[in-house]
């Protein structure tokens, strides 16, 4: 484990996803506590993407802007917010030089597959139709996120692939949560791993499924063609339930013929790139920016 992450590990938040109203409220807690993030240089809108129901969105404008990510929050399905996702967005937008539209998704269990999957679609429908008002190239528009927000931005691109929808320019994929079997290496032995952890993940796709069997939406790992989709960020942390199902599927897109930068970031956990008092950190997100900004470059 990273020294300077090690460190802050009794301080984080102990949520194991069995009282998603209660820990909704921690994590809105804990993220108003933070202090207030830098948005000198861009403008912020709050807008909601007509949809049925609506979706609520925060629209982050760094000035002379050419590219565009739908931007979608971890939580497991069941936590955050875009009150959460704020510092983070911020921080996106200011080291890519990218619009982010936020996306304010549908959470379980109240709200189960595919909500928040139909969420993340239209939000990208919506932009990509509105990439003049937001003045970006309609062919350079991306999706990403962390977490259950990547696995949710993976399943966007297979979608948009396969009902010819809206052209995704590019994947960021951050810890992404992608099969909900669990019969990775790093699933089944990573058992006692800070703020991520086999029980928790569990718990996560239990929400987020009920008992609806998972399809290639819902776990993108499951999809048998990875064909035609676009190029691809992935980035995995050595300490994460998650790791293996990452890896593996940034291979996969590579044997698909999908142009993949994979990150494998020793010495991190799930998560721990919120503890930006940590070089390892600082470096994660700055490297999330500087992909996101070359891809829409090209």
């Amino acid at each position: 484990m990273d020294p300077e992450l090690e460190a802050f590990i009794p301080l984080f938040p102990r949520a194991d996803l069995t009282d998603p109203v209660t820990e909704r409220a921690e994590l809105a807690d804990l993220a108003a506590k933070l202090p207030p993030p830098d948005t000198t240089g861009m403008e912020i809108e709050d807008r909601v993407v007509p949809a049925d129901p609506g979706v609520p969105i925060r629209i982050y404008r760094p000035h002379q802007a050419r590219g565009a990510i739908v931007w979608l929050h971890g939580g497991g399905f069941v936590l955050g917010d875009l009150n959460t996702e704020h510092p983070w967005a911020t921080r996106v937008a200011e080291a890519s030089g990218a619009v982010v539209v936020s996306v304010g998704y549908r959470l379980a269990p109240e709200h189960r597959f595919p909500a928040a999957m139909d969420d993340a679609y239209a939000v990208l429908t919506w932009t990509a139709a509105h990439a003049a008002e937001l003045g970006v190239d309609p062919e350079r528009i991306a999706v990403g996120g962390h977490s259950a927000g990547a696995n949710l931005a993976a399943a966007v691109a297979l979608r948009a692939r396969d009902e010819q929808g809206p052209p995704i320019h590019y994947q960021l994929l951050n810890q992404p949560g992608l099969d909900d079997r669990q019969e990775t290496w790093s699933a089944r032995n990573f058992t006692d791993t800070p703020w991520m952890h086999r029980d928790k993940i569990t718990a996560s796709w239990r929400h987020y499924l009920g008992t609806t069997p998972a399809t290639p939406y819902a776990a993108p790992a499951r999809a048998v063609d990875l064909s035609g989709l676009p190029a691809a960020y992935v980035a995995t942390a050595e300490f994460d339930p998650n790791r293996d199902e990452g890896i593996d599927y940034a291979l996969r897109l590579l044997r698909a013929g999908v142009s993949v930068e994979l990150h494998q970031w020793s010495g991190t956990f799930h998560g721990s790139q919120a503890i930006l008092s940590a070089e390892v950190s600082r470096r994660q997100i700055a490297e999330l920016g500087a992909a996101l900004r070359r891809a829409l470059a090209e």
